[in-house]
């Protein structure tokens, strides 16, 4: 079974940064993506950003230019860095990686950017 743990959330000011990082554990055969959902209070979760196996990278509208996802496979651990983070982008960040089987979600780490 395949474990994500998310980790590095907290509380910023708006304008700082922050990092998440996930770390990936358990049987996994082959990853066909992996990226970072988030959910702010009283919305719907919505996609930040994703990483291909092969590197490619990309990101939603909202985040795009401040938010850089990355991988370090060694460590088997994803980060996602956030600069220039605004009031709205507060939420729970959460792991997600897809193979051919299944889309496993982590526990989430919740961020918030104060104004």
């Amino acid at each position: 079974q395949v474990h994500l743990v998310e980790s590095g959330g907290g509380l910023v000011q708006a304008g700082g940064s922050l990092r998440v990082s996930c770390v990936v554990s358990g049987s996994i055969f082959s990853i066909n993506a992996m990226g970072w959902w988030r959910q702010a209070p009283g919305k719907q979760r919505e996609w930040v950003a994703a990483i291909t196996e092969g590197g490619r990278t990309d990101y939603a509208d909202s985040v795009k230019g401040r938010f850089t996802i990355s991988r370090d496979n060694a460590k088997n651990t994803m980060y996602l860095q956030m600069n220039s983070l605004k009031p709205e982008d507060t939420g729970v960040y959460y792991c997600v990686l897809s193979n051919s089987r299944n889309t496993f979600w982590g526990q989430g780490t919740q961020v918030t950017v104060s104004s």
